[in-house]
């Protein structure tokens, strides 16, 4: 039939092109190929729950003040999962080396298979001395959290070797942790990524960064009101990478830059809810200070 008289009529009804037939179930060759219904919509952003992959990375881990190599199997924002001959115990610490300079403290979270699931310490290091530690530590609270309140962690049983060391304030500052986050945008060429900082030192820093640069790569760290500063990209493992900087960096100018705090404890997430036989394991604390606590040590210096 002619498409004149499809148009205007005078013949018999007849269509130009067939209704497309569905493929039989055995023609599916390829799970793209198969249509699945979500029973709800996605309600959170999982990028920074990423996990990246890695093969055949080996590193180093301190535990129990020996070294271990071990395999680095994926990297997420939080923590890492390895594979190794140690033995910890869950909720011990152990200390995994990406790199020389790059030393990150994380708690063993789970063991299963010969496989550990490792959480990062929180807080950003700060490589400077105890008195430059103190002195930043007093400014940010005094510039940024004079009057507000913060839950701490848990008290926990402290050891005679814990309470002798009490006794002298100094080793205290440097033994204890702080509760501060700083994190500052980084940027390459025409992308921009929001990225964390792991630790700062004068000479670089170790950031947890989203994208994907190169080594070598020439950046911009700006860390807002604290500055900027001009860098290149000295190694990368997953989604964290070593920044040399080009220029010294002025520790103290974090002051500056309101930092977060990080949470009382951890969290655990929605698949372990439930299971009481590892409720204890799961719930110690990081044995850091809270603001307040800090406030308190600090007090002395705050006063000078």
């Amino acid at each position: 039939m002619s498409i004149r008289t499809q148009i205007f009529g005078g013949g018999a009804e007849h269509r130009l092109l067939k209704e497309k037939q569905p493929k039989p179930a055995a023609e599916f060759s390829t799970l793209t190929d198969v249509s699945i219904s979500r029973e709800e919509t996605r309600r959170t952003n999982s990028r920074d729950q990423d996990r990246f992959r890695l093969t055949g990375a080996r590193f180093r881990v301190t535990y129990d003040e020996r070294g271990y190599d071990v395999e680095v199997v994926n990297l997420s924002g939080g923590g890492a999962m390895i594979a190794g001959s140690l033995q910890p115990n869950i909720g011990e610490h152990v200390i995994l080396h990406l790199e020389d300079d790059a030393a990150i403290e994380c708690a063993v979270r789970w063991i299963k298979g010969g496989r550990l699931g490792l959480e990062f310490a929180h807080e950003t290091k700060l490589e400077c001395s105890d008195d430059e530690r103190s002195a930043l530590l007093r400014d940010v609270i005094h510039r940024d959290f004079p009057e507000e309140k913060f839950e701490g962690p848990a008290a926990e049983e402290i050891t005679a070797d814990e309470d002798e060391s009490a006794e002298d304030p100094s080793d205290q500052r440097s033994a204890t942790r702080h509760p501060m986050i700083w994190s500052g945008e980084l940027h390459y060429g025409s992308h921009t990524w929001d990225v964390r900082l792991r630790n700062i030192s004068a000479s670089g820093a170790l950031i947890e960064c989203p994208g994907t640069l190169r080594v070598d790569s020439e950046v911009l760290l700006d860390l807002g009101k604290a500055g900027a500063v001009t860098a290149s990209v000295s190694w990368v493992v997953g989604d964290h990478m070593g920044l040399q900087f080009d220029e010294p960096f002025e520790i103290r100018r974090l002051s500056e830059k309101k930092p977060m705090i990080a949470p009382a404890k951890w969290l655990r997430p929605a698949y372990l809810e439930g299971n009481e036989a590892e409720e204890s394991p799961w719930d110690p604390a990081w044995n850091r200070m809270s603001v307040d606590e800090l406030r308190s040590e600090l007090e002395g210096y705050l006063k000078r």
